[in-house]
């Protein structure tokens, strides 16, 4: 690390392709979808002298918050196994469920916020929480907070 080094946050939309790319290549070497750099640049259409340039300068959000703790809010439609299934999935990801607050349903709704333990998360939390918006019952995932 240079001594003065600075960082910056910058919305993906802006990010140059090269780095994107870059991102997408470490995601497929991290899950295990690519077995080799070649493999992983290869399949994103990138060189493998862009990904050794940005490599060590470009990381997604969640992976340099060092917090481990985070906490969701869900709005669920109020059925028979809908808390069962949502906690089932987390779970699955390699999650460890700390607190559980659920609202009395009303109108067919509950309000349900999850703080876990995501220190052996097996996917990164933008996976994480897209697997959480497609369960059926799922109206709304919202990450509000994270932190020891």
């Amino acid at each position: 690390m240079r001594k003065n080094e600075q960082f910056y946050l910058v919305r993906e939309d802006v990010l140059p392709e090269a780095m994107e790319k870059v991102l997408e290549a470490k995601s497929l070497l991290e899950r295990g979808k690519a077995k080799t750099v070649f493999d992983a640049v290869q399949a994103v259409g990138l060189s493998r002298s862009a990904f050794y340039k940005y490599r060590d300068s470009v990381f997604p959000f969640h992976k340099v918050v060092k917090e481990q703790i985070m906490t969701l809010f869900f709005h669920l439609e109020d059925h028979s196994g809908t808390l069962s299934n949502l906690l089932a999935e987390v779970a699955e990801a390699g999650c460890n469920i700390m607190t559980i607050h659920q609202s009395i349903p009303l109108q067919g709704r509950a309000n349900v916020s999850l703080s876990m333990d995501t220190s052996a998360l097996k996917m990164d939390i933008d996976e994480l929480l897209s697997n959480l918006r497609k369960l059926p019952e799922v109206l709304r995932v919202d990450l509000i907070g994270s932190g020891v």
